[in-house]
Parts: structure tokens; C-alpha cells; sequence
């Protein structure tokens, strides 16, 4: 695992830790299963402190990117089917709520849309 922090970019430190832990794994250059270095350890060799690192953690844990086997360690997840489990349990939801709220489906799915270009920048 290759992580590069830039003190000087706009990001926060541990926004660029869990952005760049995110896309490895998401790439497949960190495969499921694959054993983390600790908070302190990777804290050490990045130059930043302990709870930076571990925030990051925490943001990944929670993004289902990452997991934490208690003394074991943390791994990789399975990501992909996490991220897509969650994407489709709020679809639902958003489903759900545009139609009691009255929408027809072409006005739900255009103001899907509209949500979906604005979060990609597109």
C-alpha cells in the first residue's frame, strides 16, 4: 500500500488518506482481505498523527470500505457489494418517498438525474 499525503493541498490529511485507501481498494490494488497496517503504525510512516489516521479509518469503516476484526486487525472489505447494497437501500427509500410525495416516475427519475450530475460534477 502506497499513500502520499501533500501538506500543502487543499485537502485534509485524513481526507486524502481515505481517499487514496478508498480508490486502491476500489481498484483492486488493495484486494479484499488485505491486512492494514495499525493507526499508529500508519501514522508513523505518513508523518501525521494518530487520530488523523484513525478518522480516516472510522470514515472508511463506516463507507463499508474497510473492516475491523477487533485484535485482528483491519482488512479490506468487499466494497463493491457493500457500496451497492447501501446505493440500492436508498434508491428504495428515494423511491418511496417521491412517490408518496406525488411524483410521476419521469419527474422522480429526472430529479434523480439532476442529483446524480451534480454529485459527478457532469
Amino acid at each position: 500500500m502506497t499513500l502520499k499525503i501533500h501538506i500543502a493541498e487543499g485537502a485534509a490529511p485524513y481526507e486524502q488518506v481515505r481517499a487514496q485507501i478508498s480508490e486502491q481498494a476500489r481498484s483492486g490494488a488493495l484486494p479484499v482481505g488485505y491486512k492494514l497496517p495499525t493507526v499508529r503504525g500508519l501514522a508513523e510512516s505518513l508523518g501525521l498523527a494518530a487520530n488523523t489516521v484513525a478518522k480516516a479509518y472510522r470514515a472508511l469503516e463506516g463507507d463499508g470500505v474497510i473492516e475491523t476484526r477487533g485484535r485482528n486487525g483491519t482488512f479490506v472489505a468487499a466494497a463493491g457489494s457493500a457500496a451497492e447494497r447501501e446505493a440500492a437501500s436508498a434508491a428504495q427509500a428515494y423511491a418511496e418517498r417521491v412517490r408518496r410525495l406525488g411524483l410521476a416516475e419521469p419527474a422522480a427519475l429526472d430529479a434523480a438525474r439532476d442529483a446524480l450530475r451534480a454529485a459527478y460534477g457532469g
